[in-house]
């Protein structure tokens, strides 16, 4: 004997059919908006994201700049655990601010560094140390991957809400079919489950 095979109509919600309900037809328009939406609210929530990301990242390009700084005190050396590495090591540094104030913070040197020697640190508009900004090659990546991140969720959103809108509409289908073999149960005065 030959297996039953499935049979797949393409686009029969779409067609003439005696066999069609209205709910076939919503769920028809909702399945079609959803895709529509899905893929425009991903384009556009992946451009806005980029667009943030790309911002902030030029606005921290203008903020930081890189001044010198002196070594306060003779650094410690490396720690133990780190004897082997060249690992930076914090240690006490003053530097001149963007308008013309004196600093004194902890920032990463070399170990056993001299008191007297200099080192380069990043400062924001305010003089604080902060850190380097991001490269242009960290820019591209940061802007791609959250222009992906935030296109895939707002298009799983809208997937999602169209998915919970089809769940509603079986529900709407499977009472309607009931309702429907009840009548015909009852018509004939036997039941048929």
């Amino acid at each position: 004997m030959k297996a039953s095979e499935r049979v797949t109509v393409r686009w029969w919600r779409w067609r003439r059919n005696a066999l069609k309900r209205r709910v076939d037809v919503v769920e028809a328009w909702v399945v079609l908006v959803g895709w529509v939406l899905a893929l425009l609210g991903g384009l556009v929530a992946g451009m806005t994201a980029a667009g943030t990301v790309e911002r902030a990242a030029e606005r921290q390009r203008a903020e930081s700049r890189q001044v010198t700084a002196v070594v306060v005190e003779d650094a410690p050396g490396p720690s133990p655990a780190r004897a082997a590495s060249d690992h930076r090591v914090w240690g006490k540094v003053r530097w001149t601010g963007p308008d013309g104030s004196t600093h004194r913070e902890e920032a990463r040197v070399a170990p056993r560094a001299p008191a007297g020697s200099t080192i380069s640190v990043w400062v924001n508009r305010s003089g604080d140390i902060t850190s380097r900004p991001v490269s242009s090659g960290e820019v591209w990546l940061h802007t791609s991957m959250g222009g992906a991140l935030a296109g895939a969720s707002a298009g799983a959103a809208v997937l999602g809400a169209v998915w919970l809108t089809r769940l509603a509409l079986d529900r709407r289908r499977l009472a309607q079919w009931d309702a429907e073999w009840e009548r015909i149960d009852t018509r004939r005065g036997w039941k048929t489950g």
